[in-house]
């Protein structure tokens, strides 16, 4: 005799790991640690900081 199989729970299964493939791919595409963001966001602020320290004032921005 053959061995009896809940459909419903194959379907669920297969969505389930289709929905992981995606996300999967999907952390790959987009995703970044906090520990990146951080340091993406740590430049950044010197980088502006550097850039504000070397305005030169012009004689036209004094009131």
């Amino acid at each position: 005799m053959a061995d009896i199989v809940n459909l419903n729970d194959r379907r669920k299964r297969k969505a389930r790991e289709q929905k992981d493939i995606d996300a999967s791919a999907k952390r790959l595409m987009f995703g970044r640690t906090k520990g990146e963001k951080q340091r993406d966001a740590k430049e950044k602020d010197t980088n502006v900081r550097k850039l504000d320290g070397a305005r030169r004032e012009r004689d036209d921005d004094k009131p």
